[in-house]
């Protein structure tokens, strides 16, 4: 029995199949259209634009743990984004909504999770636990895949970029403070202080205030913790 053959593409749409520009200009403005009737709107939604109630910035310390969170490359394996689901709400707690996020730049959403969600990670464990996890991941979580960070217990925080941190973050909109714009580093290093005397009162090690791993606790121990505190 003979095969049928399919009839030869005509008209318009064999001028679109056989000039491979044509075609690649058709879907990048099929994509342009898409992405702007999806992605538009949500400027214009309150939900998606304002804060939840009790949302702060960061401090100027937590914005320097933040970064050291980007360097370091965390949002590889670690999500900060919730999921609406039975199962994610049972495990980490209320799914993350989009006013939790309005000063977060850039947010650490993220889709991959070799390690658990740490959107509500502040406050479940104390300064201690962090810092033998950074040091040490399977000190703390025996099996853990987690590389170790040794070097954030010995590395300087950056002082002289602190206030350069915090500036920018009021370009971009973030609505700190007079007292937060005019003394960021002041008020950094006496958060440090605090963070490192907690430390060493649980039996840590003593003298950190200057480490870089003080910074990623501040930040880490800040997650989650406005949006709980305002249910």
């Amino acid at each position: 029995m003979a095969k049928t053959q399919a009839a030869p593409a005509t008209g318009g749409h064999q001028r679109i199949e056989t000039n491979n520009f044509l075609m690649i200009v058709l879907i990048l403005l099929t994509v342009a259209v898409g992405g702007i009737v999806e992605i538009v709107p949500l400027y214009f939604q309150r939900s998606t634009t304002q804060p939840v109630p009790g949302l702060k910035p960061y401090t100027a310390l937590q914005v320097a743990g933040r970064d050291i969170y980007v360097r370091e490359g965390c949002y590889n394996c670690h999500s900060q984004m919730i999921r609406p689901l039975h199962a994610e709400t049972l495990r980490y707690g209320a799914y993350s909504v989009a006013g939790e996020f309005v000063y977060d730049h850039p947010f650490q959403w993220g889709s991959k999770r070799t390690g658990p969600d740490l959107a509500r990670e502040g406050g479940r464990r104390d300064e201690l636990w962090h810092l033998r996890h950074f040091e040490n991941p399977r000190a703390t979580s025996p099996g853990s895949v987690m590389p170790a960070y040794p070097h954030l217990l010995e590395n300087t925080i950056d002082w002289g970029a602190i206030q350069k941190r915090v500036d920018a973050m009021a370009m971009l909109g973030v609505p700190y403070d007079a007292n937060a714009l005019a003394n960021a580093n002041r008020l950094a290093y006496t958060q440090a202080l605090a963070i490192a005397a907690k430390l060493a009162a649980a039996g840590g090690p003593s003298g950190m205030a200057n480490t870089e791993v003080i910074a990623l606790i501040a930040y880490m121990q800040r997650l989650g913790v406005d949006i709980r505190g305002a249910k």
